[in-house]
């Protein structure tokens, strides 16, 4: 069975998204400035562009997949439009049920009612012998870490400030995980980490 790997970016103090997501700022204000390192492609940020998306099924939360007003809305398919990134299984954790959603590209959202542990299941189960990404947000990545679910996770640092949001800190990812390796690029810092046995 594959690993179990988390890519997560975050400001230079700590947030993953910005303060006062909604569906005109989905990543909060100044969240979209996070993800320069990976709109910008370069050759020195390939390999890690190209990890994220090795998964074969993804986890996320719903406030991943949507605003809470519109996320449980039939007419709702994600922030992505019709052919998201994913191309697999997305498993979205809610405490209320929705049907199936299929779109282009391969991609489908199931929601997951019964918690962590059921969704992990069933991605795996979808995997196969493929890894299964836990896509965020800093909510969920933190679930999962506290549980020890997660065998490797790449943590990508912007170097901005957004001083309040949605936080997920390096102290929280290193009371569960060990460093293995740090790489520095122009546009982000790359840090490596290996569940702690």
């Amino acid at each position: 069975m594959g690993l179990v790997t988390c890519d997560v970016t975050v400001s230079s103090d700590g947030f993953c998204a910005g303060p006062n997501q909604c569906l005109e700022t989905p990543l909060g204000e100044g969240g979209e400035k996070l993800h320069r390192w990976q709109l910008e492609r370069t050759e020195e940020n390939t390999a890690e562009i190209a990890a994220i998306t090795e998964a074969s099924a993804f986890i996320m939360g719903l406030n991943m997949f949507g605003p809470p007003e519109q996320a449980l809305e039939s007419d709702w398919s994600g922030w992505w439009g019709d052919n998201p990134p994913y191309h697999a299984p997305v498993f979205v954790l809610s405490h209320h049920p929705r049907p199936t959603l299929r779109l282009d590209g391969g991609t489908s959202f199931q929601f997951v009612t019964r918690g962590i542990q059921e969704a992990l299941s069933e991605a795996k189960e979808a995997a196969g012998e493929g890894q299964v990404a836990i896509a965020g947000g800093a909510n969920t990545i933190v679930q999962f870490l506290n549980e020890g679910l997660i065998d490797e996770l790449r943590l990508h640092i912007a170097p901005i400030q957004l001083g309040k949001g949605e936080a997920i800190t390096v102290e929280t990812i290193e009371s569960h995980m060990d460093r293995y390796s740090r790489r520095e690029t122009s546009l982000a810092t790359h840090v490596y980490y290996r569940r702690r046995r």
